[in-house]
């Protein structure tokens, strides 16, 4: 019989992680809220919200965790010679909600998003209150790349990422890996993370990471 995910009461409340179901992969618990409070407990124990849209809200922690250690981001002769060109001018917050709204878009086949209106106000809530944060590729003056995520300490908790123009979100990414953040949280691995470096450490791992960063300052 599966076991039953409890809802979540307070921030402090979440399950240990331990509880998490192997199948599906890290789901720790269902129900709660998004708000500020709840988001940032969760992200400084490594659990992150993932739903469709319509669904009950479910909080998240994999194992193994997909990471980037900025220092083993791979960058190709081509990436590395559109960073130097210039082409893109890298921001750095200008245009937070622009961004997550690029990445709730649509893209090509897939109709569905999971940054719903609620997603994208708490994170935009998250911004405000100077934990959440966006790197923006501008080009021409008009946004056509960039990422975000959370700040905690030296931890980056990357949500998403969008590009309208080839390399944009790719340059975004060598920014902010080059902006002092020790390790970047990718959650689940994909094909694209993992060409550009990303790879799969143990939970454990992942969660003495944590504890060992979020609470230090930023270095840079």
């Amino acid at each position: 019989m599966p076991r039953i995910i409890p809802a979540c009461a307070p921030p402090a409340s979440f399950p240990p992680t331990d509880q998490a179901l192997s199948e599906p992969n890290g789901l720790l618990a269902v129900g709660g809220d998004l708000s500020s409070e709840r988001l940032l407990e969760a992200y400084r124990r490594g659990i992150f919200p993932w739903y469709n849209e319509g669904d009950p809200l479910l909080w998240w922690t994999p194992n193994p965790r997909a990471v980037l250690f900025p220092r083993e981001l791979r960058i190709s002769r081509s990436l590395r010679k559109r960073i130097r060109s210039g082409v893109f001018k890298v921001r750095l917050n200008c245009a937070f909600e622009q961004v997550i709204k690029a990445c709730a878009a649509p893209r090509g086949n897939d109709a569905g998003t999971w940054i719903d209106s609620d997603m994208a106000s708490a994170y935009t809530q998250l911004h405000r209150l100077g934990a959440a944060h966006s790197f923006e590729s501008w080009y021409g003056g008009e946004l056509v790349g960039g990422l975000y995520g959370i700040g905690l300490g030296r931890v980056f908790f990357g949500e998403s990422m969008f590009t309208r123009q080839t390399d944009a979100s790719k340059v975004a990414l060598a920014y902010l890996c080059a902006s002092g953040y020790e390790l970047i949280d990718c959650q689940l691995p994909t094909a694209h993370l993992t060409r550009l470096g990303a790879r799969l450490i143990a939970r454990v791992e992942f969660e003495a990471l944590l504890a060992r960063l979020v609470d230090l300052e930023p270095d840079g």
